[in-house]
């Protein structure tokens, strides 16, 4: 977080029904109305109502993260792994009867169970800290009047001094012919039936984290992909992983788009694509989109509040400090335009912030420079700060260096799994004593490694003091500070032995 002049409040807020009015109950939503009632004893109401998916689907409070993203993805990329494990473990002395089956309405139980827990413990959290919460779709009428409709059609109007965005996006429908027979991460998630045979339709993280757990649990699945892996993230880590969904199973088809979807009379699916690798026609039982998401900006009003500025995007147009061109007007997370990747913890830190910044004194603002994250695909990847790509274009080639290394974790060699499949890469910058600018790790427990690290890039740490770091041995983060051996030497990165 960088330091800059508070947020002023001026006016008395004695003229409105709220102190902060809250549009969104996700992670960033939640996480702001929760600040400033709880810490400095405003008064705080929450709107939060989900549309539901042209498949129908819908969910409780907690937004995409705890309901169609985050939370079930990786429990469901979990269970993907478990079968490894099973298989493994026949190495390791178990004795496992030779086969192994996977429940899929077991599994979606088990997971929506958990998640309605935790929509019950966010209806719970915001009565204890006296957080209005309603469950109804809230419209902007003016820059301090809100007007919600709830289930029953019921409509009242509403006033707040500072009202925040935080409506976060949904899956894009490209309009192509059939578009109403697929279903997006805003379904698969809840759908007690077993997928079977899926075509998967992107390159987002989405897209290939579904692939992978729906090839890992033992679906025939087959992405269709219109160019490049995980666009804006680094290519060179996104072309290993797809490489390693390949040799495990996942199918590709790239480059190609599909051109229409037809629903056969037995309820299956043919999805016809074309591209510069032919054309042809993939018959499955579901086909799953994941090119994109939209940000939630064109039914909640914008155009009633003249001076809201939406980017060509879609999202919000923010300052430094979150606020929209109208003073009392805050946005943040996916539905604002902050260059940042839409990720749950950014929104949660940016919307604790911005209650500090009102109502607190705070000066500090969210720094939204260097974000770790991590793609659960079944090669996890975790990173911090440029891909080598930006690094390139920021810094130019001859003022970096990249040190990299293939490896093999401990755990791989008893069930002779193949050697060299990860990968860790370190990109430096010459011209200043080697300053760490970009962190990328292709590994079991990608986000656990790169978590640790992303401090040390955020505080400028050198290579030659990522070097004096002393591992933790056996383990797969100690490759991190073990690399020598650079791009511009030429010599082989593959890795035998601890």
């Amino acid at each position: 977080m960088a330091e800059s002049a508070g947020t002023s409040t001026t006016g008395s807020s004695a003229q409105y029904d709220y102190d902060f009015l809250v549009i969104g109950g996700g992670s960033g939503g939640l996480a702001a109305a929760k600040e400033a009632a709880e810490k400095f004893g405003k008064r705080v109401a929450l709107c939060d109502y989900v549309v539901p998916s042209p498949a129908n689907s819908t969910w409780g409070l907690g937004g995409t993260c705890v309901n169609v993203g985050c939370i079930p993805k990786k429990l469901f990329h979990t269970a993907s792994i478990l079968g490894e494990s099973i298989d493994d473990s026949v190495h390791y002395g178990w004795e496992t009867g030779g086969s192994k089956k996977h429940d899929w309405s077991k599994l979606v139980e088990a997971v929506q169970d958990h998640i309605g827990s935790l929509n019950w413990g966010y209806r719970v959290q915001l009565q204890d800290k006296r957080v209005t919460y309603l469950n109804a779709f809230a419209k902007l009428l003016d820059a301090h009047t809100v007007e919600t409709t709830d289930k029953k059609k019921q409509v009242k109007k509403i006033s707040a001094e500072h009202i925040l965005i935080a409506t976060g996006g949904r899956p894009k429908y490209p309009q192509i012919e059939g578009i109403e027979h697929v279903i997006t991460s805003d379904d698969v998630f809840q759908r007690f039936e077993p997928p079977g045979k899926t075509i998967v339709v992107g390159a987002s993280y989405v897209a290939l984290e579904c692939a992978g757990f729906l090839s890992g649990l033992g679906y025939d699945t087959t992405v269709i992909v219109r160019s490049i892996l995980l666009r804006g993230f680094d290519q060179e880590c996104s072309e290993l992983i797809g490489k390693y969904m390949k040799e495990h199973g996942t199918k590709f088809i790239r480059p190609a788009e599909p051109t229409k979807i037809v629903k056969l009379e037995s309820g299956r699916f043919q999805v016809h694509w074309s591209g510069e690798v032919g054309s042809g026609v993939e018959e499955c039982d579901t086909v799953l989109y994941a090119v994109g998401r939209d940000p939630e900006t064109k039914k909640i009003g914008l155009e009633n509040v003249p001076g809201v500025k939406l980017a060509s995007n879609g999202k919000i147009v923010t300052d430094s400090h979150d606020r929209t061109t109208v003073d009392n007007i805050y946005a943040i997370g996916d539905v604002a335009n902050t260059g940042a990747g839409e990720l749950t913890p950014v929104a949660i830190k940016a919307g604790r912030l911005l209650a500090r910044r009102l109502y607190g004194g705070s000066s500090l603002h969210m720094d939204y420079a260097n974000i770790p994250t991590t793609i659960f695909t079944p090669l996890e990847y975790g990173c911090v700060g440029l891909s080598e790509d930006d690094a390139v274009a920021k810094y130019g080639k001859d003022n970096l260096e990249v040190y990299h290394s293939y490896f093999m974790p401990l755990e791989y060699t008893v069930p002779h799994r193949p050697e060299n499949e990860c990968f860790c890469k370190v990109i430096v910058l010459k011209n200043e004593n080697e300053r760490v600018v970009g962190m990328h790790f292709l590994g079991p427990h990608a986000g656990e490694v790169i978590q640790g690290f992303s401090t040390g890039l955020r505080l400028g740490m050198t290579k030659a003091q990522l070097d004096m770091t002393t591992g933790i041995h056996p383990t797969v983060a100690e490759e991190l500070i073990e690399m020598r051996i650079t791009k511009s030497s030429g010599e082989s990165p593959l890795k035998s032995g601890c």
